[in-house]
This record gives C-alpha cells, structure tokens and sequence, in this order.
C-alpha cells in the first residue's frame, strides 16, 4: 500500500488535460472524523459536519478527471454499535446534506446511489434518500454511491442467500454458478469494480469494505484525516495510479 503525507493546501491548483492513466471508478474509505474533532476539541458531530465538506470536494475532483464512478464508506454495519446520540447525529447530517444537495447533483449532473441494509435507516432518513436517488437518476456524468448500513461480509451473505433461493426455486442451475453468476447478486452489479481504493487517517485496512470488488483494486492511503482531504489530495492518487502497472495476474 502506497502512503504520502499531506499535501499543503493551494486553491489555486487547476487540474487539466494530461497523459494521466485515470481510473474509471474510485473507491474512498473516509476515515478520521471523530479523531480530526477530537484534535480541536471538538464533539464527534463536529468531525462528520467538516467530512461532509470533504464529500463535496472529493465530488467535485471526479468530475474535473472525468472519473465516472465514485463509491465512499458513508457509514458501515459495525457503526450501529457507537452512541445512540452520534448514530442520531449523524442520520440527521445525511438528511441535511441530502436536502442541501440533490438539486446542486440534479444540477451537475451527478446521479445518487446507495449500497447496503437500507431498510435499517430511519424512515425519514430513506424518505429523504429515496426522493434524492429518484431525483437523479437519469443523471449521468458522475455516479455517487454512498455505502450505507453497509458491510462487505453482509453483502457477501446476502447474494449467497439469493442464489441459494434461487437455486431451491429451479431458477438457477448450480452447476453454472461462476464468478460472473455471483457477482450479479451483489448490491451493485452494474458498476464496475474500483480500479482505485483511497483511505484516509493512515489505517492499513479495509474494514469490511466491497471485499469482493476490490481485488485488484490499486490501494493510496493517506496519512490524514478525511476533513482535510481535498482536490489536491485526489490529484496526487490519481498520479499515483497512473504510475502502477495493473498486470492481473499477468506477466
């Protein structure tokens, strides 16, 4: 895995045309909202409030290389398990930002999806996710999918339970189950699978995250916080990425 320090902040960095091998989908684990906050003194929600900034950054880099799929780690399985109060906070920043958002998307022309147990969200959190993914759905210059309530290991059980149905129904044959076959269950089988994983806050880890479809995936960690990620920081995985030679088992 690939690390680099924080790169000093300079908005007046412009990203333009170059022989820069970019990739078609990129995957971010945005890690460090809690500890960036504590670093300030700040309370947790504090922390998601600034990463929500970062979204917005990280969206706006995609679109500048042309990247068509952008996947972020939004809030996993395992998070159910932190303070009822942080959980309420955080659902409530989802609503804002979905509310504050979709017609800017509508208006980019960014189509929102999602991944993951869904229905475990509050009702009012999926009623405001359901009018912004039927808002954006015919949007096609960048696709946004938020992993939510997700976990790799449960999207790997669930396809597993699908197929096994199906298998028990007569509608699939057993023998013809292949890679291929599998992956058409999983929750998002349309897109294609990262070509780049970026993770902030310097974890060397996947932490349950699209297990399956990152295993070729090229892997840019950064040694920051994900508040503090910003045009810069993508400009310099994408650089990165078009140095790595993607051989795929290949000589």
């Amino acid at each position: 895995m690939s690390q680099t320090k924080s790169m000093p902040t300079d908005s007046s960095i412009q990203v333009t045309p170059s022989p820069l091998q970019v990739p078609e989908h990129v995957a971010i684990i945005m890690d460090g909202n809690g500890r960036w906050a504590n670093q300030r003194g700040l309370p947790r929600a504090a922390g998601h409030r600034a990463g929500a900034e970062s979204v917005r950054r990280a969206v706006e880099a995609c679109k500048r290389y042309h990247i068509k799929y952008l996947t972020l780690y939004a809030f996993s399985s395992e998070n159910w398990k932190r303070p009822e109060s942080e959980i309420k906070a955080l659902m409530n920043l989802l609503q804002r930002f979905l509310k504050e958002k979709t017609k800017e998307m509508v208006k980019q022309n960014v189509r929102l999806r999602t991944i993951g147990r869904i229905d475990m969200l509050p009702a009012d959190t999926r009623k405001q996710l359901d009018k912004a993914l039927k808002q954006t759905e015919n949007n096609t210059e960048l696709t946004v999918t938020l992993a939510l309530s997700y976990g790799s290991r449960e999207e790997i059980v669930d396809a597993t339970k699908a197929i096994a149905k199906d298998v028990a129904g007569g509608k699939l044959d057993p023998d013809t189950i292949d890679n291929a076959t599998f992956k058409n269950y999983l929750y998002a089988p349309d897109q294609p699978d990262p070509d780049l994983l970026i993770r902030t806050s310097g974890e060397l880890r996947l932490s349950n995250f699209l297990l399956w479809q990152l295993s070729y995936a090229e892997i840019f960690v950064l040694d920051k916080f994900w508040p503090d990620f910003n045009e810069e920081d993508m400009h310099a995985a994408v650089q990165e990425y078009s140095k790595r030679h993607r051989r795929f088992g290949a000589i």
